[in-house]
């Protein structure tokens, strides 16, 4: 199993300190770095190559998913080859529908709704060709290409598709390099292999050929009720419904597939009655935290990233800050190797 670290926004970083942490990362013995991508943060391919140039290219990076929505196939693959020359061939591109297909992100960015598994088939079978070097011929729900090619042969870039549900994972083992996981129990990373090695003999293909990748987020402070609020907070903001929203669907459908559906229900409805943010994640039982992560002094951060990272081939130390900058993230990076 290889390791990663994942750094993002909330951590504050100015460039230097984000250099300084790929330099820090590689002399620990991580393999790569990964970060999110979307929104209006700063741009996740242009952090990946200042990470690849600090490390003379020795150290990978990885963006763990582009909502495709905001690009075509060919802007993207240019983008994630000229990325994966800069790293010497060492960048993996994930994509996904991410946040920006929820209906209120369709709304502020004005993006239409697509199907997302005929979206992300079609990102698929338009991006692992035009990365490969060949001229696409394609015409889908979504995307459609007449003979279209990159102006560079840019060297091997995986393509991985971040999946939760079975139906995306299957679509992983079908036509992916590998599978993004997100916010597993040991428990779930296995039924999800399971739902890609089901989608790989479909396709006729090795299941071992698709790599499964998993963010496990640490908040490693000593300060045990900083950081358990920090994480909670963190944790809930993906794992609640919105109110008014589908609780079939996303993230909130993935934590009840999990188990967790009764604490949610519990929490939302504490929510709708007037509790604050802070007293919702206070109130968040330990059962449902520490089964998808770590929070807490660095002692504890290494047997449980292990214990998390069960059946994984790419372990992501994803650093939840209890309070911003890279000191937070190098405790973090330093105690989960322990």
């Amino acid at each position: 199993m290889e390791i990663g670290v994942g750094l993002d926004p909330t951590l504050g970083l100015s460039w230097e300190q984000q250099r300084e942490l790929a330099r820090e990362a590689l002399r620990l013995g991580y393999t790569s770095a990964w970060t999110p991508a979307g929104g209006t943060s700063r741009d996740a391919f242009q952090l990946c190559a200042q990470w690849a140039l600090a490390t003379d290219g020795r150290l990978g990076t990885g963006i763990s998913v582009v909502p495709v929505g905001f690009w075509t196939a060919p802007q993207l693959a240019a983008t994630a080859g000229t990325v994966g020359e800069l790293n010497e061939g060492r960048f993996a591109l994930g994509v996904g529908t991410g946040g920006a297909f929820t209906e209120r992100a369709q709304a502020a960015f004005g993006q239409p709704a697509y199907p997302p598994i005929a979206l992300m088939r079609d990102y698929l079978s338009t991006l692992r060709p035009l990365l490969a070097g060949e001229k696409v011929e394609y015409s889908g729900r979504t995307v459609t290409l007449r003979g279209v090619g990159l102006g560079f042969r840019p060297p091997a870039v995986p393509v991985h598709l971040g999946a939760l549900g079975p139906q995306m994972l299957r679509l992983a083992g079908e036509a992916a390099d590998g599978a993004c996981l997100n916010w597993c129990t040991p428990a779930q990373i296995a039924w999800s292999r399971r739902r890609i090695a089901e989608g790989a003999a479909r396709a006729g293909r090795d299941p071992a050929a698709v790599s499964v990748i998993e963010y496990i987020r640490v908040c490693v402070d000593e300060d045990v009720a900083a950081a358990r609020r920090a994480y909670a907070r963190a944790t809930l903001s993906y794992a609640m419904a919105r109110p008014g929203a589908d609780a079939s669907m996303g993230y909130r459908a993935h934590f009840t597939r999990m188990g967790f559906d009764g604490i949610l229900s519990a929490l939302e409805a504490r929510r709708d009655a007037g509790a604050s943010d802070d007293e919702v994640a206070d109130a968040c039982p330990d059962e449902l935290l520490s089964g998808v992560g770590y929070f807490g002094p660095p002692a504890g951060a290494g047997a449980a990233f292990r214990r998390l990272a069960e059946g994984l081939d790419v372990a992501i130390v994803r650093v939840v800050p209890a309070r911003p900058g890279p000191e937070t993230a190098l405790t973090a990076m330093r105690a989960c190797l322990g």
